[in-house]
């Protein structure tokens, strides 16, 4: 017989012990947010706000929630959340890593109202010969393997 609600548990708390690793040093509501963002992503498998609103089962209405989330992303990331982290990635990577640096683009020719939208060259449409350009962002994603060769990724839009 199997004991998915066992399961679950076990994976939220999991899931909440990390969060409290790269949040440990913010202020109780910024863990807070941690923590729901970081569970609802993963209970989810989706980064939309309603979806992680969705699955956090909070007795308020589910817009207050969103707006609760949208405001403590337009903050960004605190400092201390991003030192955390890395400093908890680096207890799992060897002393001598291997890093996979992987520069990309984000083609996206037919928007017009999205933030911070600039020219960079295509890599799927341009050649040796020829270089095109179109909207759309630089992508940069990092990935560090572990001591047990699991991957662990950073991403960075520029």
């Amino acid at each position: 017989m199997l004991n998915s609600t066992t399961n679950t548990y076990t994976l939220k708390r999991e899931i909440l012990t990390f969060s409290k690793k790269i949040s440990k040093h913010l202020s109780k509501p910024e863990r807070k947010f941690t923590a729901d963002m970081t569970y609802g992503m993963l209970a989810s498998q989706s980064c939309l706000l309603t979806d992680i609103v969705d699955q956090l089962h909070e007795n308020s209405k589910k817009v207050n929630s969103v707006e609760r989330l949208t405001r403590h992303l337009n903050k960004g990331i605190p400092k201390d959340a991003q030192k955390s982290y890395l400093t908890f990635v680096r207890t799992m990577v060897s002393s001598n890593p291997i890093i996979h640096i992987d520069d990309s683009d984000v083609i996206k020719p037919e928007g017009r109202r999205f933030e911070a939208l600039g020219l960079v060259r295509d890599g799927s449409k341009s050649t040796n010969t020829k270089t095109v350009y179109e909207k759309g962002y630089h992508v940069t994603e990092a990935c560090v393997l572990t001591g047990n060769n699991h991957p662990v990724k950073h991403i960075c839009l520029m």
